[in-house]
């Protein structure tokens, strides 16, 4: 039976997925995983605490009739878990979805993308927070020139798969990139959004000064580009939209620091390991996995979704302060995706 609309406390519908197929990356990124923590002896996740294949598949169906109308599979690097294409072939096929994505850091989407697009992967966002090389390689810790990341973004474009490219903006790690990078996508015809940096997980080394707003951004791209405003496409849209006038092109805001959306948010997040999460900013997590473990029907499974949806009050980006972005305890953005 399908829930007519799922609400949480302040009214806000269920519609979007995020999937976590592994706590994984092949980056180091300084904001994100820094080595110091996250070094070569860092104990990921074994491969029996992670979902199955069958068991995202079940998940997923079971969202989907609770009102998930889009799902995005993330990591961690999603496209190091082994035989990616074959669990977007089994979510492609659940009736009543109507969108799949993917968010990557394209190391591996050059050598992918003919599978991804063939399994029935539409859309991809690639994360790329610089053009500079050097610089490129500073933040991703890990030796990737910006060569690869762009086949990649080529390649997919060439099997048909949408693409869009994703740039976290931190003030002295890359504000420079910001013209450079919004010239390069816009002859490229490819959208990109800028995103604010956010103080997700607990080694990031967040505080306000380092956020470069989307208002500073948008100043700053409207000295060398005529830009015109682009109205959401659908409610709990988290991208501020606008377009290149005289174009097709289009370049993005995510907002989460300096203009919260929060109030509209539809998004619900499953990490690898089956914990399902109301908010990225979440401490604690409904684990899924082991109610599907412990041999549970269908019924039992929403019954311990929806409750735990419906009494969801979760608005942290409207509540955050400097302080609360010290002192709360966050899920690390590598194990419950972005």
């Amino acid at each position: 039976m399908t829930h007519k609309l799922l609400q949480d406390k302040f009214g806000r519908a269920l519609k979007d997925l995020r999937i976590s197929v592994t706590d994984r990356c092949n980056f180091r990124c300084t904001y994100c995983m820094p080595k110091e923590i996250f070094g070569s002896d860092f104990a990921f996740m074994p491969k029996e605490h992670l979902l199955t294949f069958e068991e995202i598949e079940q998940l997923a169906k079971i969202f989907i009739e609770l009102g998930v109308k889009k799902i995005r599979l993330t990591g961690g690097e999603p496209l190091l878990r082994r035989n990616l294409p074959v669990l977007i072939e089994k979510l492609v096929a659940i009736d009543g979805l109507e969108d799949i994505g993917l968010t990557t850091n394209g190391v591996l989407l050059e050598k992918m993308a003919e599978k991804l697009k063939s399994a029935g992967l539409q859309r991809v966002n690639v994360s790329l927070d610089a053009l500079n090389d050097e610089l490129f390689k500073s933040i991703n810790d890990s030796g990737v020139s910006t060569d690869r990341i762009l086949a990649g973004i080529k390649r997919a474009q060439q099997v048909g798969i949408e693409v869009k490219v994703n740039m976290v903006v931190k003030k002295g790690m890359n504000d420079q990139e910001v013209i450079p990078m919004a010239q390069y996508f816009k002859e490229q015809g490819v959208t990109l959004r800028y995103i604010e940096f956010m103080d997700v997980g607990q080694h990031n080394g967040w505080n306000f000064s380092k956020v470069v707003t989307k208002k500073q951004l948008y100043n700053q791209l409207s000295q060398h580009f005529e830009l015109e405003h682009v109205d959401s496409s659908y409610v709990g849209e988290v991208a501020k939209r606008y377009r290149y006038v005289g174009t097709d092109t289009e370049v993005g805001f995510i907002t989460s620091v300096s203009e919260s959306f929060c109030s509209t948010c539809t998004r619900a997040r499953l990490a690898a390991d089956g914990r399902f999460y109301t908010c990225l900013f979440a401490t604690e997590g409904l684990d899924l996995k082991h109610v599907l473990r412990s041999g549970a029907n269908e019924k039992e499974i929403k019954d311990v979704i929806v409750p735990t949806w419906k009494k969801r009050g979760d608005r942290y980006s409207d509540e955050r302060t400097e302080e609360t972005a010290k002192t709360k305890k966050k899920i690390e953005m590598s194990y419950i995706g972005g």
